[in-house]
């Protein structure tokens, strides 16, 4: 059966270029522009799909103008055509003003039996337009499909979905809406002359008018962009000279300066501050509401802690909406929980999401927290879509202004971190895990407790799962030795002595990931983790933008290279010229006398 298809693309600026204004917002006039990494996905594997059934292909997109380089360039991969969704009336548009836009668009043009979008954008990494436009489409949708077996006689969508530290076998039906993963495929690209050799009528255009009422753009978007600040990390750049064994005695002793050396993992250190006491226990005030994954008792105690804080300054209370079956209520208690509601009978995100969302609209919560994880983006996503409601992802911080939820978001590959506030009455963030502080448990007390069974729709099957590492490693860690593929994994072994030295975890590049070397978890860079350790060591890798943007957080970075004019050391504080089989038996016998001389000093 030929298939109908749309794939779901943006445009994102070139990190590289980018510029802020004085008033201190994102300068994209003039800004270098390119297709969003996981959308080249989608785009290959939609026009791959389209060929092999005999069926169409057809792109869309919500931008300017100058957004139709994105569709030419797609349809010289092997798209049919391009459809260009503009109008000032969609500027401002936040991620539910773009799913609306683009759901109605797909409405108009369709229906379509398979829907492709790429698995987040890298310059907001909110995972969020995918799963709101198949909410509004009433439509299944799998998340980060890196294995894709469609039949298109019966209709059936098998597909091994890649997730946070595993993965999930799941099924579903056509019509369905799938965000690709990064290694599902071969990505799109065409340059320049073959994007300006696609004829004029293969891209059409489609207005605000032509798409109904709205509202919208800003008027049809429930959150708002306040303050940005600028992240930007200034490194030393100090790169050493001479015999090996002076430079990694004297790079030993810079990062003692620094304090960059003597931790363990951060999860060994001590909460920093207690559960406080809600603000009204009994229910009575606004309710910040936690939605807890399975199998995720970190993230839910991370989440719990900071729910009871806001809820103590808004004079109100916390509910643990639990998919987690193994939290008991007095753990739930000491948290930071008031009461838990038990959601129980599916744990397919479509159908937790409409369990909360029914939930929600019978009782509105003051605001609805989820954890950012590929689970809890999906859940909150739907429950944003169907609600109305403003949602923030991907937060790093929690804040109260005047009575409203803060999100403190970041941006553009972590160069910047902006405050995202929502204008809906229910107020929606999903938070990254690992950056909210674990606070010391208060006191249990006796908390109220209900279930709700949660109404399968059987749209979506989930066949096996398997976790190949834990997300939290590298995310905690107080330092960590990263690889490229400079590094061979026969010669991981040879590392361990300087991770024990550390009490460092291994993270990796894109590279090494998609070789399978080290788990996607351990990914470190744009479409990886962004970390912020003590310590970052950078071992056989070249230090391309794509990969150092993720350890901007990093309070000091050593880097070791042959090449003193590797570009990885104009991203490092300390760089050592040499090769590493060398440096780090060298390192491991310095960090191991300086952790010597500090306990007998």
């Amino acid at each position: 059966m030929p298939l109908r298809i749309a794939i779901l693309i943006k445009q994102v600026p070139k990190f590289e270029a980018m510029q802020l204004g004085a008033d201190g917002r994102l300068q994209r006039e003039g800004l270098p522009l390119e297709m969003n990494p996981y959308c080249r996905r989608a785009v290959s594997k939609g026009a791959e799909l389209a060929q092999a059934t005999g069926g169409t292909a057809t792109v869309f997109t919500l931008g300017p103008p100058s957004a139709d380089d994105a569709l030419r360039e797609a349809v010289a991969w092997g798209a049919d055509d391009g459809v260009l969704i503009t109008d000032p009336a969609f500027a401002g548009s936040d991620t539910l003003a773009t799913a609306r836009a683009l759901a109605a668009a797909l409405a108009r043009e369709g229906p379509f039996d398979l829907v492709l979008a790429g698995r987040n954008s890298v310059d907001a990494d909110t995972g969020q337009v995918g799963p709101e436009v198949a909410e509004l489409l009433g439509l299944p949708f799998l998340a980060g499909v890196r294995v894709l077996d469609i039949d298109a006689t019966s209709g059936r969508v098998r597909a091994r979905c890649e997730y946070d530290d595993g993965w999930l076998e799941v099924e579903t039906g056509l019509p369905a809406v799938l965000s690709t993963a990064e290694r599902l495929c071969e990505p799109a690209k065409v340059d320049p002359d073959g994007r300006a050799a696609v004829a004029p009528d293969r891209i059409r255009r489609l207005s605000a008018s032509d798409l109904g009422d709205g509202p919208w753009g800003q008027a049809g978007s429930p959150t708002w962009v306040g303050d940005v600040r600028v992240l930007e990390s200034e490194r030393r750049r100090l790169v050493l000279s001479g015999p090996v064994v002076d430079q990694v005695r004297r790079a030993v002793e810079l990062l003692r300066d620094a304090g960059a050396i003597g931790g363990g993992s951060r999860a060994d250190e001590p909460p920093i501050q207690w559960v406080p006491a809600s603000g009204s226990r009994d229910g009575s005030g606004p309710v910040v509401a936690v939605v807890l994954e399975p199998a995720r008792p970190r993230v839910a105690r991370e989440l719990l802690g900071s729910a009871a804080r806001l809820a103590a300054r808004i004079g109100g209370s916390v509910s643990a909406m639990s998919a987690l079956p193994t939290l008991d209520t007095a753990t739930a208690s000491a948290w930071g929980a008031d009461r838990v509601v038990r959601l129980t009978g599916s744990p397919v995100e479509e159908d937790v999401a409409g369990a909360i969302a029914t939930w929600a609209e019978s009782a509105p919560p003051w605001a609805l927290l989820a954890p950012g994880t590929m689970w809890g983006r999906d859940v909150a996503s739907r429950v944003a879509a169907r609600l109305g409601a403003g949602l923030t992802g991907d937060v790093v911080d929690l804040d109260v202004r005047d009575g409203r939820l803060v999100g403190w978001k970041p941006a553009f590959g972590g160069r910047l971190v902006a405050a995202i506030t929502a204008t809906s009455p229910v107020q929606m963030a999903t938070v990254r895990p690992g950056m909210l502080a674990v606070l010391e448990p208060r006191s249990p007390s006796t908390i109220d407790e209900r279930e709700i069974v949660i109404r399968a729709a059987g749209r979506v099957r989930h066949l096996d799962a398997a976790r190949d590492d834990d997300m939290d490693a590298v995310q905690i860690a107080s330092a960590v030795v990263g690889v490229g593929t400079g590094v061979h994994p026969d010669e991981y072994p040879l590392l361990d002595a300087l991770l024990a030295a550390l009490g460092a975890e291994l993270g990796a590049t894109r590279k090494v990931t998609d070789k399978g070397w080290l788990p996607r978890a351990r990914q470190i860079g744009l479409t990886g983790r962004s970390i912020s350790p003590l310590l970052y060591v950078a071992i056989g890798l070249s230090g391309k933008f794509n990969h150092v943007v993720g350890v901007r957080g990093a309070g000091q970075v050593l880097a070791v290279n042959t090449d003193p004019d590797a570009l990885v050391f104009q991203s490092a504080d300390v760089g050592i010229v040499g090769d590493w089989h060398e440096v780090v038996p060298l390192l491991v016998t310095e960090l191991l006398a300086d952790r010597v001389e500090r306990v007998e000093a």
